[in-house]
């Protein structure tokens, strides 16, 4: 613990799934976490569970769409703690899940926006400040886009997760020699609250290819992730244990996006 004595954490999508089990676990482990939300309260329930463990965080509301909300926030937490060690550029929603045909334009620049400009602004305002010491940033991308298309439906998000790693991999080599590595998490399905941020149309009925698993679609544990178990690979690469490893993109879905 004491390796990580003020460090610091940004994650955003800190108030619920995987941000908060991540938010959690970095802080369980000695970081001092901000925890970014657009869901203010809920971020504020993450941040007394881990005030009650003893541990440091502070919340900030922050569209992460909105570059300059981005670049103040960032400043913020340079400005409270000196440093920037740990991005963990989480936030994301499914958007609205229809056929190509039918996908409003609009719905599909809110998911792009929501998933792939976010994880730009927070990448480009935190290198000014990382620069200085190193340090870690991990990208939530998806199974969805990188290994699986099956999704039918599910257009904007899965362009908006391939995208993610792209850029991650542009990232990599960009800032190696600030000793900043940039990783991307790849999860297959997790139980978390995303659904919540779903709208699927009817529409996506006449595109839909019926693919039936008898025994389940998650081989490792017939059942689907858990954030925490996504938090220790969060925490890994944040970690000086994975300190020769960038530029990669990790799945974590015990086997579903191989079937």
């Amino acid at each position: 613990m004491s390796n990580n004595q003020n460090k610091t954490a940004v994650v955003t999508g800190g108030g619920s799934g995987i941000g908060a089990a991540t938010a959690i676990k970095l802080a369980k482990e000695g970081y001092q976490v901000c925890l970014i939300d657009i869901k203010e309260d809920k971020a504020a329930q993450v941040k007394e569970e881990i005030d009650r463990a003893g541990g440091d965080a502070f919340v900030l509301d922050v569209d992460v769409s909105d570059p300059a909300r981005v670049r103040e926030a960032i400043s913020k937490v340079h400005q409270k703690w000196g440093r920037v060690d740990v991005l963990f550029a989480n936030a994301g929603i499914n958007g609205t899940v229809t056929s190509i045909e039918e996908m409003d334009p609009d719905e599909w620049d809110r998911t792009i926006t929501t998933n792939l400009r976010s994880t730009f602004l927070f990448v480009k305002y935190t290198i000014p400040h990382m620069k200085q010491t190193g340090g870690s940033i991990i990208i939530t991308s998806s199974i969805n886009g990188n290994r699986t298309f099956k999704n039918i439906g599910m257009s904007a998000y899965s362009t908006s997760k391939a995208g993610q790693t792209a850029f991650m991999k542009m990232a990599a080599l960009e800032l190696a020699r600030y000793k900043i590595r940039v990783n991307a998490i790849c999860p297959g399905a997790i139980a978390t609250n995303i659904d919540q941020n779903t709208f699927t149309e009817d529409d996506v009925k006449e595109v839909k290819i019926p693919i039936e698993y008898p025994e389940g679609n998650q081989p490792l544990e017939n059942a689907p992730g858990k954030p925490e178990q996504v938090a220790d690979l969060v925490y890994f690469l944040a970690s000086e244990q994975s300190s020769h490893i960038t530029g990669t993109e990790i799945y974590i879905d015990g086997a579903e996006s191989l079937l």
